[in-house]
């Protein structure tokens, strides 16, 4: 499982008194579970009643604090109630009460008083009522909270505008940072601004509700929490669930109406200088650094993130608990080393804390950790011993009710769960591994091991599959985290004051990171790292059951042991499977088209660690990743067929560490291409070109219109500027067809349209097939480079039909993955590999 936010919370047990005499031995007591309820109760009545109406919470509300004032009035009316008669023994035996029984017994020791069982019964009753009326009241307050939110933001001006679909000028205050969405589509590349706002004036009217803007353009991504900004939009109404008066769908950029207030200012100028200051180190390093202190990730590779992902190391990105124990363990000991008395040392931790929210800015993460820390600093100053599962209640609980929208957010709920694991099950797991290995090791392998433990229900349910190689990652990673994480904080602190000094000070938190990269890389590319894992709630079932076993397996000898040779006999076939599988790139491979998602990704091999690319696909990361599989670190030509998203935005991953040469676009083409290529200066295909890189020939077709398109045309026209390319080796040849579609392709039919041996079906499969077209090129095998659950049904039953009945073998990226075609004297041979998770 993805290894989740964690927190460093104190896992040593509490010595218990000793009796006069004798010496006290560290005992568990057990972990105190009287807020559990109250917590657990709060969070689940927000997660149930955001998706109802005010009413039904107020019903809620005042349910629960009926059923309160039962519980209560109950007690108080037995403490008024009339003492029993004194003469109890007039009483029958059957009808004694136990007080009676005790009355008796003081007059005649002859009879029995009560038990023991019958003189705690009304403690217990008490302690049972008590507790009742508190998961009564944290309920009520809940619901009541959910209540009055969905009724502000399901009434007034702003949600009546939003049901007509209407378009308004909006006063509001950006009240969290921007976030840039990249949708990419087959014909265009967008880009998304999602922004959090609070309105307070529509029109004329005064309001104070909060709106989800979707905006585009550089002047929204560079605003800053607490900007005041005036825009125009047209409001439409969320989703049932969400906190919000509406969506916005803005028109044109922001007008700024004031600055952001002082402490966003001064966040913005630290997250600004620390960038600077880790602008010298190499690449992986930063970008994760400034993620490790503040939660920046706009530096990080793509491909570093996946690699992160799959090793189970995201959450050191995410700032959570773990990051400000780190900083607040540094804080206190500093002050105990200036000989700050007892008081200060945690004054000057709640100041690191404000700073800390400040800086990261305000998230699910961020602020449970700024509660924990809170509370943590509470039981300091109280003199008191941290109590880790009240406090992490405390937190779920103020949290929830402040915002009851974190009871639906997962970032939240893991990093609760996994602070619960290491609060609840890693002391105990500790202890006994300590008996088999050193002390230190035992307590890291632990609190990794508790933490993927207690989550692993969440991550089943979202469907992220299991990652068999986060907890050794967290491990290995562990130690280096700390003096990453402490000498990165350092640096944005003096990073305002003195760049230079920033620098020398992140050269070393760069060798740590290096060391965190490293190990994300190694076990990312283990085969394996991760297994997929079926979502949602059947997910979770097949999870627990499995545990369930586990338990049960581990618990007795016989079946332990079959469950060794059985899981030793697995181990066997996989590595078996991973060793003796057709290894990748196949050995002589000439052609590979790429599995990209929907779009097109083509390798040409020339040579030893060289290939020419046709198109790059839509993720850049797909496309490094299959190009980095296939060795290719050199591409002498990169030819990009026409200028639509799925067709050219994977094309930073092709520049990525590689030496790229010349460039090719379409005669058409407006120029689309060039805000990827980094200032190059690409050249235009002509009708006829033949080029020739090592054993690879490559002949220009098409496109034969010669209409200029622009990002204005049909897809259909843009489709049909595509450059069409006959490919030949001595023993292969591929048509490479780009999406061309019927119009275009009868153009070449009419010009002549030469055999392959191999087809890259045009378009990806779709229903806009010339059936001449595809008869005349008398391929053997047909590809359909296409992404799996694509919204354009590609490719079409109709063009699979076609291909079939015209005797060729059809491949399809959305299933065999990867396609790689070797040339023969005999004929095309054809591996596939679909990619792991």
């Amino acid at each position: 499982m993805n290894a989740p936010p964690t927190d460093d919370d104190r896992l040593t047990p509490e010595a218990g008194d000793a009796p006069p005499g004798e010496h006290s031995s560290p005992v568990h007591a057990g972990p105190d579970l009287r807020l559990v309820g109250p917590a657990a109760a709060a969070w689940l009545t927000a997660l149930i009643l955001l998706g109802a109406s005010a009413a039904v919470a107020y019903l809620v509300a005042g349910a629960s604090l009926a059923a309160v004032a039962v519980l209560l009035i109950r007690p108080i009316g037995r403490a008024f109630a009339r003492p029993a008669p004194a003469d109890a023994r007039l009483r029958p035996a059957h009808g004694r009460t136990s007080q009676d029984r005790d009355v008796l017994a003081a007059a005649d020791p002859a009879l029995p008083a009560r038990s023991p069982d019958e003189v705690g019964r009304p403690e217990r009753s008490g302690a049972m009522r008590t507790a009742t009326a508190a998961v009564l009241i944290c309920v009520a307050a809940s619901a009541f909270g959910v209540g009055a939110r969905l009724a502000a933001v399901a009434s007034g001006p702003v949600r009546a505008l939003a049901k007509r679909e209407s378009t308004a000028r909006l006063d509001a205050v950006v009240t969290g940072d921007p976030k840039a969405v990249v949708k990419t589509g087959a014909v265009h590349h967008r880009e998304t601004v999602i922004v959090p706002v609070r309105v307070e004036r529509v029109g004329s009217q005064r309001v104070r509700v909060p709106v989800l803007a979707f905006a585009a353009g550089p002047s929204w991504k560079g605003l800053l929490p607490s900007r005041h900004v005036r825009f125009t939009a047209r409001l439409t109404t969320p989703d049932r669930g969400r906190l919000l008066a509406a969506i916005a769908l803005v028109r044109g950029p922001p007008t700024t109406l004031g600055a952001p207030s002082m402490p966003q200012r001064v966040a913005g100028a630290v997250r600004l200088r620390l960038r600077a200051a880790v602008s010298h180190l190499p690449g992986d390093q930063c970008g994760v650094l400034p993620g490790m202190v503040d939660g920046d990730t706009s530096l990080l590779r793509p491909d570093l993130a996946d690699a992160f992902e799959k090793a189970g190391l995201t959450h050191l990105m995410a700032v959570s608990g773990e990051n400000l124990s780190l900083i607040l363990g540094a804080v206190l000991g500093l002050g105990r080393f200036a000989g700050l008395g007892r008081r200060a040392g945690p004054l000057l931790a709640g100041a690191a804390i404000v700073g800390f929210v400040v800086l990261a800015r305000p998230s699910p993460s961020v602020l449970r950790a700024a509660v924990m820390g809170g509370v943590a600093l509470v039981a300091v100053v109280g003199g008191r011993e941290r109590q880790g599962v009240p406090a992490l209640c405390a937190a779920v609980l103020v949290l929830v009710l402040a915002d009851p929208e974190l009871a639906r957010s997962y970032g939240f709920a893991l990093s609760a769960f996994a602070t619960a694991g290491i609060l609840v099950l890693a002391p105990a797991w500790r202890d006994r591994l300590s008996g088999r290995m050193p002390r230190g090791l035992a307590e890291a392998l632990a609190v990794s091991a508790a933490a993927h433990l207690a989550c692993a229900p969440l991550l089943a349910m979202l469907g992220t599959g299991v990652s068999l190689s986060a907890i050794p990652a967290n491990l290995l990673a562990a130690p280096a985290v700390a003096p990453a994480t402490l000498l990165g904080v350092l640096a944005a602190t003096v990073a305002p004051f003195s760049l230079g000094a920033a620098r020398l000070i992140v050269w070393p938190a760069g060798l740590a990171v290096g060391w965190i990269t490293s190990v994300a890389r190694f076990f990312a590319s283990m085969p394996y790292a991760v297994i997929g894992w079926p979502a949602g709630l059947t997910g979770v079932t097949l999870l627990l059951a499995a545990v369930l076993a586990g338990v049960f397996v581990l618990r007795r000898p016989l079946p332990r042991g079959i469950a060794a040779v059985v899981l030793a006999g697995v181990a066997l076939i996989a590595v078996g499977m991973h060793v003796f599988a057709p290894s990748w790139p196949p050995r002589g491979w000439l052609f590979v088209a790429c599995d990209v998602g929907q779009g097109d990704g083509l390798a040409l091999s020339t040579g030893p660690g060289q290939a020419v690319v046709v198109d790059t696909g839509p993720d850049p990361r797909a496309m490094d990743r299959c190009l980095h599989d296939l060795g290719v670190h050199t591409v002498p030509l990169l030819v990009l067929t026409h200028p639509h998203a799925d067709h050219i935005d994977g094309l930073p991953g092709v520049l990525r560490g590689r030496v790229v040469g010349t460039v090719m676009t379409s005669p058409d083409s407006d120029g689309e291409e060039r805000h990827l290529l980094n200032g190059r200066t690409p050249r235009t295909a002509g009708i006829g070109d033949v080029w020739t890189v090592g054993p690879l020939t490559l002949a220009v077709l098409g496109p034969l219109s010669t209409a200029r398109v622009t990002d204005r045309d049909t897809g259909t026209t843009v489709n049909n500027a595509s450059i069409v390319m006959l490919a030949r080796w001595p023993h292969l040849s591929v048509m490479l067809s780009g999406d061309v579609e019927i119009e275009a392709q009868r153009e070449l039919l009419a010009a002549g349209v030469p055999s392959a041996q191999v087809l890259k079906i045009p378009h990806h499969g779709s229903s806009h097939q010339d059936p001449a077209f595809l008869a005349a090129v008398r391929a053997r095998v047909a590809i359909a480079s296409v992404g799996a659950g694509n919204d354009y049904g590609h490719p079409a039953p109709s063009t699979m039909s076609a291909l079939a009945r015209l005797g060729e073998r059809v491949y399809r990226t959305d299933r065999d993955g990867d396609v790689a075609v070797i040339g023969s004297p005999s004929g095309p041979a054809v591996v596939t590999r679909r990619n792991r998770p």
